[in-house]
């Protein structure tokens, strides 16, 4: 029995060592060439995606170490698109230095770049080209004639194609877009209802039927795929039964809504309620204001309370979290929340538009006898595009509106558009920053606006008998071709919105 066992255990050994010699015959035949394999890259994160103002950057994966030299000088955008590189091993990231345009193509090449530690002619990177695009530029706005009056309206400027989103029977007041631009909150009132404007608006949503890359994991409402959400599905979010649904903000990442409400039987209850998905409407604790704006980060809102802003957490109970009695008005935060635009009342019955940011400047922008009537910070340029009127003279007061320009560091003022004189003019600065939509109002006589109810009306009350919209073009920084001319679109309507 022990003869046998040991015969057993040396076949065992010569069976082992058999195997180890072939393995090691095989290792060296294989290292033998060197390393044949020629790098290549192995994931390019925005392959065939559509992308928005929202995407700031895109990855590149290696199957190699690279030499990081060769790769940045060899990477080829077009159409160009500015930006700055960083590393993590085999993995690149290129951060864009402004919004890629809208409405484009975009191929991403990569030849001749090396592997980081075989410097061999041969050993060139496997040739890469990818492509993406971004989104159609396109916006919504509200309709003033025939089928379209009173009703939401998309219209994407890249494909020229118009789709009325809301029935016939609701008359759309206001309206916001969510992130993704795959719905919008809306509120109305029925068109037969004898109460007008607020004093009926429902709170609604309606899908635009544009699909995004990437949906929030939460939705106020359950999400479902693009092909389950054509356009013009309408979901009702907040009643009027029990209050005046007034003005409301939707937070950057459309998971809460700010909503400024009055009880229908207590005039005196009057305050602000938040919204979050799954949840019952809940009031924001906290003294009356006036105008009101979710912070950037979705967590406080701002709001004009007495003589000064209050910044309060969306949190029930929870403390102010700042409070800027010098100002009156929040009128834009930046997309990263760094500083702010804001109005300051004077006590010599001027106005003064100031820059706010997170690092305590406060600076004054520009000081004037008119109204400051709203901003938006480019996302290409320290600009900050206003909308502003100037005093005319004469006996009657009249306000001249105008759109301007102002370099937030320097102060200076360039003034693009003169407007006709009317105040209630409406204006949206573009998601990459190269186009601004603004409408000319036409209200009606005085004797029509007591007679109709529910019909498309300014933020001053007056009936719009119509209304047109135009599109400024505007040049990249430091561009060097002609500022160009306002364009007249053959759209009946006002209020227009980019769609982020």
């Amino acid at each position: 029995m022990t003869v046998n066992s040991k015969l057993f255990f040396q076949s065992l050994d010569r069976v082992a060592i058999a195997l180890m010699v072939v393995l090691s015959l095989l290792i060296g035949l294989l290292l033998l060439p060197g390393d044949a394999v020629a790098p290549r890259v192995r994931d390019f994160s925005w392959q065939d995606k559509k992308v928005g103002a929202e995407d700031t950057s895109f990855t590149l994966t290696f199957t190699r170490p690279m030499d990081i030299k060769s790769v940045e000088e060899n990477l080829q955008i077009d159409p160009p698109l500015p930006g700055k590189f960083s590393w993590a091993g085999r993995r690149m990231a290129y951060t864009v230095l402004a919004p890629a345009a809208y409405g484009n193509s975009y191929q991403v090449q990569l030849n001749g770049a090396q592997d980081s530690f075989i410097e061999e002619e041969d050993r060139l990177i496997q040739p890469f080209r990818g492509s993406f695009r971004t989104r159609d530029r396109a916006f919504v706005y509200l309709g003033v004639e025939a089928e379209e009056q009173g009703r939401l309206v998309l219209y994407n400027l890249t494909q020229q194609q118009k789709t009325i989103l809301t029935p016939k029977n609701l008359v759309v007041v206001d309206f916001k877009s969510y992130p993704a631009g795959e719905k919008i909150l809306f509120s109305a009132t029925e068109r037969t209802n004898n109460r007008s404007g607020l004093l009926s608006a429902a709170l609604y949503t309606v899908t635009t039927g544009i699909e995004p890359n990437q949906v929030p994991s939460k939705s106020f409402l359950p999400y479902q795929t693009a092909d389950e959400q054509p356009s013009g599905k309408i979901e009702l979010v907040l009643d009027s039964k029990d209050y005046q649904n007034l003005k409301f903000d939707l937070s950057a990442d459309g998971q809460i809504i700010v909503v400024q409400r009055v009880s229908q039987r207590n005039p005196g209850e009057f305050g602000l309620w938040i919204l979050r998905p799954n949840t019952k409407p809940q009031p924001l604790k906290t003294e009356p204001g006036g105008d009101f704006i979710i912070t950037p980060d979705s967590a406080a809102v701002a709001v004009a309370q007495g003589e000064g802003v209050a910044i309060l957490p969306l949190q029930s109970g929870a403390k102010p979290m700042d409070f800027l009695p010098q100002f009156g008005m929040v009128l834009e935060f930046a997309q990263n929340g760094s500083k702010a635009a804001m109005v300051r009342f004077n006590s010599d019955y001027t106005r003064s538009l100031f820059l706010v940011t997170n690092q305590g400047v406060q600076k004054e922008l520009l000081r004037t006898t008119g109204s400051i009537l709203s901003c938006q910070f480019d996302p290409l340029s320290p600009n900050l595009y206003c909308l502003l009127t100037q005093l005319l003279g004469g006996e009657e007061y009249q306000e001249q509106p105008y759109l301007a320009v102002i370099d937030v560091n320097s102060g200076k003022q360039k003034p693009l558009v003169l407007l006709p004189n009317h105040r209630d003019v409406q204006m949206s600065l573009s998601p990459d920053g190269l186009g601004l939509l603004f409408d000319q109002v036409v209200t009606a006589t005085p004797e029509s606006n007591s007679s109709q109810i529910n019909t498309p009306r300014t933020n001053e009350g007056e009936v719009i008998a119509t209304s047109r919209i135009w599109v400024l073009p505007l040049m990249p920084p430091n561009s060097e071709h002609l500022p160009m001319q306002p364009e007249q679109l053959p759209l009946p309507g006002f209020h227009p919105l980019w769609l982020p």
